[in-house]
C-alpha cells in the first residue's frame, strides 16, 4: 500500500480533508439511504398522529445516527475491499485504496463513528439502536466478508442491509416495526435494490470479472440476469398493494413506475446495446426510488397540515 501511494500522480490525491473523508465514508450512499429512513420515520410520525415539533429530538437523533452508523459501514466495506477496488475503474481513487487512509486510520475512524452513531440511536429509541446495528453488520460481515466474493446471492444478502433505514427511522418513531406501513417500505427497498444493482453489475460486468466479484451477470450471462431482473420488476410492481392502505396514490405511483421500468426492461433489451440499456435501467431506477420516497415524505408531512 505504502509504494502505492508513492507512485500516485498529483491528480489523482484528494486536495482537502473533506474529501478525503466523504470518499472514505460514501457519502452519496450516506445521502440516498438517509431518504429511506426520512420516509420510514415521517410515514410512522403520520401513522401515529404526531407532529414534526413533536418528535424533533427523536427525528434529529435519527439522522444523526443513522448517517454515522452508514458512514462506518462505507468504512469497513472500503477497508475490507482494498484490493478489488484497486481494479475497479470507478473505486480505484478511494483513499483506502491509495493509501491516503492506511488500516489503522480507517479502523479507528470506522469503529468510533459507528459507536457515536448506535449511541445517537439508542437516545432516540432503543430498537433503532439495534436495527442500526443490525444494518451495519448485515453490510460488513454477510455481505463484505462472507458472500460478496463467493456468490451470485451476495446481492440478496446486500438488500438486506440496504433495506434497513426505513426501519431505523420507523423506530425511531415508535417501536411497532410491523405495522403493515413499516413492511411495505422495507419490502419495497428489498425488492428494488435487486433490479437496481443488476444494472450495476452489468454496466460495470468486466470490472467485476477482473476483480474475482461473482456478480450474476458475470456468472451467468447477461442474459439469465435479464430474466432475473424482469421478475423482481414483477414483484415491484405487485408490493404496490401493500401501500393501498396508507395512500392509494403512492400505491399507483408505485404500480406504474414500475410497470413503466418493466416495459423499458423489455424494449431496451431488444433494440438498444447492452450497455445503454443497462445505462437507462440504472438511472430509472434511481429516479424511480427517489420520486416515490419523496412522494412518501411529501404525504407524510404535508397531508397533516393541509387537514
Amino acid at each position: 500500500m505504502g509504494m502505492q501511494s508513492n507512485t500516485l500522480s498529483i491528480e489523482r490525491i484528494p486536495t482537502s480533508v473533506t474529501k478525503v473523508l466523504f470518499e472514505t465514508i460514501k457519502i452519496g450512499i450516506i445521502k440516498s439511504n438517509l431518504i429511506a429512513m426520512v420516509a420510514g420515520l415521517s410515514m410512522a410520525l403520520f401513522v401515529h398522529g404526531y407532529s414534526f415539533f413533536d418528535k424533533v429530538g427523536h427525528i434529529t437523533l435519527a439522522l444523526i445516527g443513522s448517517a454515522l452508523v452508514i458512514g462506518a459501514a462505507g468504512i469497513f466495506n472500503n477497508l475490507y475491499d482494498r484490493d478489488i477496488d484497486s481494479i475497479m475503474e470507478r473505486t480505484k481513487k478511494r483513499p483506502t485504496v491509495s493509501g491516503i487512509i492506511d488500516v489503522g486510520s480507517g479502523m479507528f475512524m470506522g469503529v468510533w463513528i459507528a459507536l457515536g452513531g448506535i449511541v445517537a440511536l439508542y437516545i432516540a429509541s432503543p430498537l433503532s439502536a439495534f436495527l442500526g446495528f443490525l444494518g451495519l453488520f448485515l453490510y460488513v460481515v454477510p455481505y463484505t466478508m462472507w458472500t460478496k466474493r463467493r456468490t451470485i446471492y451476495n446481492t440478496e444478502v446486500g438488500s438486506l442491509s440496504g433495506a434497513m433505514p426505513p426501519l431505523i427511522g420507523w423506530a425511531a418513531i415508535s417501536p411497532d416495526i410491523f405495522h403493515p406501513g413499516a413492511i411495505a417500505l422495507f419490502v419495497l427497498m428489498v425488492i428494488w435494490q435487486m433490479p437496481h444493482f443488476y444494472a450495476i453489475g452489468i454496466r460495470r460486468m468486466e470490472e467485476y470479472r477482473a476483480a474475482g466479484i461473482p456478480m450474476l451477470p458475470v456468472v451467468k450471462g447477461i442474459r439469465r440476469t435479464y430474466v432475473q431482473m424482469n421478475v423482481y420488476l414483477v414483484a415491484l410492481f405487485l408490493c404496490s398493494f401493500l401501500f393501498w392502505s396508507f395512500n392509494p396514490y403512492i400505491a399507483i405511483a408505485n404500480a406504474l413506475l414500475s410497470l413503466g421500468w418493466l416495459l423499458l426492461s423489455i424494449n431496451g433489451y431488444r433494440r438498444k446495446p447492452e450497455e445503454k440499456w443497462a445505462r437507462s435501467m440504472f438511472i430509472f431506477s434511481l429516479n424511480h426510488i427517489t420520486v416515490l420516497l419523496l412522494m412518501i415524505v411529501g404525504y407524510s408531512i404535508g397531508a397533516p397540515l393541509l387537514s
